[in-house]
């Protein structure tokens, strides 16, 4: 994973980390400046996996040219090892499913390897109960100035969304 020598706790938006692409290219986050943006954690095989790759796709085809929407997915295989893949893999199985949305680097999103940028979106938008990711499919809305500004779990689906990035456009 890309180095990033961000304490998340005083980051103050997205664009402060840097992430690896699913190709292993370093990627700045400033590039989704101006844009409204889900961050998910995915794994190809979970109960969620289909209906979830399938509603961000609808997402991502109706709103990423006409409102600037920006999905970036990090495969997590910290939940029922249900993203046991490599890299390469992962690509596959995101190009059997028309995946149009960026793909990056598999992260842990809990615990002390937990990416930064996973640290700061748990810490800006808190969980019930505790501040882990509690399961695959764990969705972040952030605006267009890279704050993020809701936290939605795995039951929720991702059209579900739609009612409130339609307050961040």
């Amino acid at each position: 994973m890309a180095a990033t020598n961000v304490d998340y706790k005083q980051a103050k938006t997205i664009y402060e980390f840097t992430v690896n692409d699913i190709k292993g290219e370093v990627v700045s986050l400033e590039k989704y400046k101006g844009h409204v943006c889900i961050i998910v954690n995915v794994a190809s095989k979970c109960g969620y996996t289909d209906n979830h790759y399938t509603e961000l796709n609808e997402l991502y085809d109706k709103y990423s040219e006409t409102k600037g929407l920006r999905i970036l997915g990090f495969p997590c295989n910290q939940f029922g090892s249900q993203e046991p893949g490599g890299n390469d893999e992962i690509c596959e199985f995101a190009k059997r499913k028309k995946v149009n949305f960026d793909m990056f680097d598999k992260v842990d999103v809990n615990g002390g390897n937990a990416h930064p940028l996973w640290k700061f979106l748990k810490h800006k938008q808190g969980g019930l109960l505790l501040d882990s990711i509690k399961w695959n499919f764990t969705k972040f809305i952030v605006d267009k100035n890279g704050i993020p500004v809701a936290r939605y779990g795995p039951n929720t689906s991702p059209k579900d969304l739609e009612k409130d990035l339609e307050k961040y456009w």
